[in-house]
């Protein structure tokens, strides 16, 4: 498993994976490749374009978040100097609150805006949101004062693997679900370029949870595929939680195993590995107990006692004990 990039806590969650019958999917940095960039800006304040984008980048310049690195990057591209932000705070599943040039900033979704950052009039930001939406494209609102400054459009590209990922896993009859915090309409494009039918947007860290919960409750095993602070919760309520090894330091810890590469296919491999590990097992112990079934009965002499000329000496006994143990191994090895 190591060698195909996978790292897992214990045996127990090879097990949980062998047995998997749901592959559940974060979206971004997960199914996508996790390198958004700033695609559009919306003015809707009275700022300009560049402006907007500078308070943005600020407030998200201590976020972890892969869209909070694409509004830097943008701005930096841009050639824009981003200034200090102070006491930040995060708010997972929802967004950012800053103070940047004494002045305190929201930045995150339309509803985080809406219910956190104090926006009463939110028609032109919806609207706004709306139309960056219809293009496939996932949004962050920016706030100043109660009044949303312009929305910005955030376009991420699916991972290559994905689709062929996907396929695979539906191949070794696991279900594809994609659980994201994004809104419908860039998660169904993401879900339609790799092949994912079964779509639930716009949850939140405890929605993700609910999800995770109600998959198991219906007797699903579930194994959850992600990789930001969002995923912590549903990674560590799945049969097995798989973090990707570029992502959050939290999500590696509420996981039972770890996807080193960016590279989707390697999960398939994984599960067509603990299911070969699981059988060769099994096997190790069929052969095992049918060995000294046989064997021990001879060892004690029962042959002997029932007059057959059988007999079996220490030589004969340690050669099979020896070649019990070798058939093991080398039955363990065909794994390689």
């Amino acid at each position: 498993a190591a060698r195909l990039g996978l790292l897992f806590r214990d045996a127990t969650a090879m097990e949980a994976l062998a047995e998997a019958d749901v592959a559940a999917f974060d979206k971004t940095g997960t199914l996508t490749a996790g390198r958004p960039s700033l695609a559009a800006v919306e003015v809707t304040g009275d700022v300009t374009e560049a402006q907007a984008v500078r308070l943005a980048a600020a407030a998200e310049s201590r976020s972890e978040h892969p869209l909070a690195r694409a509004v830097f990057d943008g701005a930096r591209e841009r050639g824009l100097g981003v200034p200090e932000a102070k006491m930040f705070r995060a708010f997972p599943g929802g967004g950012v609150r800053a103070v940047v040039e004494m002045q305190t900033v929201f930045v995150g979704s339309v509803r985080f805006l809406r219910e956190t950052g104090g926006v009463a009039d939110a028609a032109e930001m919806e609207a706004a949101a709306d139309r960056l939406l219809r293009r496939g494209m996932g949004v962050v609102a920016v706030a100043r004062g109660g009044r949303c400054l312009a929305v910005l459009g955030v376009r991420d590209e699916p991972r290559p693997s994905a689709r062929e990922a996907v396929a695979r896993l539906r191949g070794l009859g696991l279900r594809p679900v994609l659980l994201t915090g994004d809104q419908p309409e860039p998660a169904a494009a993401a879900a339609s370029s790799t092949g994912v039918e079964d779509v639930r947007a716009a949850l939140r860290p405890e929605l993700k949870l609910e999800a995770v919960r109600a998959l198991r409750a219906e007797g699903r095993r579930v194994a959850m595929v992600g990789d930001g602070i969002n995923d912590g919760p549903a990674l560590a309520a799945a049969d097995v939680g798989i973090a990707m090894g570029t992502g959050a330091a939290v999500s590696l810890e509420s996981a039972r195993a770890a996807l080193l590469s960016d590279d989707l296919r390697r999960l398939a491999d994984g599960v067509s590995l603990c299911r070969r590990t699981q059988a060769t097992v099994r096997w190790n112990l069929l052969w095992a107990f049918g060995y000294n079934a046989v064997a021990i009965p001879f060892a004690a002499g029962v042959p002997a006692a029932l007059g057959a000329p059988l007999e079996v000496t220490p030589t004969w006994a340690a050669a099979a004990m020896a070649l019990s143990s070798v058939t093991v191994l080398a039955n363990s090895l065909r794994l390689r």
